[in-house]
């Protein structure tokens, strides 16, 4: 079964927590504390395999975990790392929140692997917090939580042109006869249930890859039929072409069916709109010369006028079917090299939990102000304040959570000592 479509839960490893202890040996009655670093977790990475075309394996599997850090130990023994869990996907999978259906990544392009949730940082040991006022820290940092999400993955084939058009207008039979694919072929709607890839090749380094998009129909942009299930895989193509029944066999007006069906595209994504477009006009082996002259004509009168050329062609015979590839083909050159890829609309990084409590103290026997809680253990473990990015957030971080202003509040002055967990520093307004 084709899956262009599968809802994972991932997530990265926590930190390993820092160790508290302190070096004893016989000869050593007053050794200093040894308490090692906790192991970083390990992170959550997708990766593109060229050789994937489903998301089937996510259908079977739905849930990835990463492994956690180990906690130091004492000695100075630092915490093992986590193992990664890496995931290979598709060409074209677009990764979006499950939740507010906004892209985080976009796999079209991706040559390297990608992490998606990184690993919670190794907490450290308490014998980073040894300071000329405090030789013998009891405490040390914990690992950063692990991150977790729910996403959903969506395949969006990535060809350079998409072929649309109603059911059993012949759009299987075309690819099949000017590509390498062999997709289903028979007589009544909706044969072809999955998107089909071909390679037309023209020679001498000129061609493109064409993928047929299935049950477009009308009202298929609010998910009638099975529109909506494979309109996504259009969106990255470059050159649309619209096959019709040239011949109404199914009774089918085709000037009415294009349409139709410009509106479902429109409606679906409005850029679509502006790609270039051509008409094949199928069928035309079986039109007398009179029909033959009345429906082009209908056509042309109807669509050239905006930009929009015309082709008959015959699926079956392949008459005019080498016009319009050689066509279809300069479209794809003249068209931007790029990938259509979609921006991230969601930032992972680090956001503040409102409703994590922490505390704003005075302590008169060390002459210190004291910030401590979980909300404050689970920003310094986000944050790297060794980078000027990481200092800046944590100097926002005083200012919007008002901690700034419980300080002053508590009388704290010019050059007074602030504490969080091990970490000193001086104040200054």
């Amino acid at each position: 079964m084709f899956a262009d479509r599968a809802r994972i839960f991932i997530r990265a490893g926590k930190g390993g927590d820092g160790h508290v202890s302190f070096r004893r040996e016989k000869y050593v009655p007053d050794g200093g504390p040894d308490g090692g670093d906790g192991g970083k977790g390990g992170d959550v990475i997708f990766v593109v395999d060229e050789g994937l075309n489903t998301l089937t394996d996510f259908r079977h599997i739905t849930k990835y975990r990463a492994q956690d850090g180990e906690p130091g130990g004492k000695r100075n023994c630092h915490g093992a790392n986590g193992a990664d869990v890496v995931l290979k996907v598709p060409p074209g999978t677009v990764i979006k929140d499950s939740e507010t259906g906004k892209v985080i990544l976009d796999m079209a392009d991706k040559k390297e692997p990608v992490i998606l949730l990184k690993g919670g940082r190794g907490g450290r040991g308490n014998r980073n917090y040894v300071t000329s006022t405090m030789q013998a820290p009891k405490y040390a940092q914990p690992g950063q939580p692990a991150k977790e999400l729910i996403v959903d993955l969506e395949l969006k084939c990535i060809a350079d042109v998409g072929l649309v058009g109603f059911p059993s207008v012949g759009k299987s039979t075309f690819l099949a006869r000017v590509t390498n694919a062999r997709p289903k072929i028979a007589e009544y709607h909706f044969t072809t249930l999955t998107p089909n890839l071909g390679v037309v090749d023209l020679g001498e380094h000129n061609g493109f890859v064409i993928a047929d998009i299935p049950g477009i129909i009308e009202g298929a942009a609010e998910g009638v039929g099975l529109g909506l299930e494979f309109l996504r895989h259009i969106e990255r193509t470059k050159v649309i072409i619209h096959i019709v029944d040239a011949a109404s066999i199914d009774g089918r007006d085709p000037v009415n069916d294009v349409k139709i069906i410009n509106e479902e595209l429109k409606k679906y994504n409005k850029d679509i709109e502006s790609r270039p477009t051509v008409i094949a006009a199928n069928k035309i082996d079986a039109l007398d010369e009179v029909g033959y002259e009345t429906v082009i004509e209908m056509l042309k009168e109807e669509f050239e006028k905006d930009g929009v050329k015309i082709f008959p062609i015959s699926a079956v015979s392949g008459k005019g079917i080498s016009e319009l590839l050689w066509y279809v083909n300069d479209l794809v050159k003249n068209a931007p090299d790029d990938v259509v890829e979609f921006e991230p609309e969601v930032d992972l990084d680090f956001h503040d939990n409102p409703d994590l409590p922490f505390e704003v103290s005075y302590n008169e026997e060390d002459d210190v102000y004291v910030i401590e809680g979980p909300r404050i253990e689970r920003m310094l473990g986000y944050t790297n304040l060794e980078s000027e990015k990481g200092f800046e957030f944590f100097q926002k971080f005083l200012k919007t959570n008002g901690i700034l202003d419980q300080l002053e509040a508590l009388g704290i002055g010019e050059g007074d000592t602030v504490r969080m967990y091990g970490l000193e520093f001086d104040y200054y307004k």
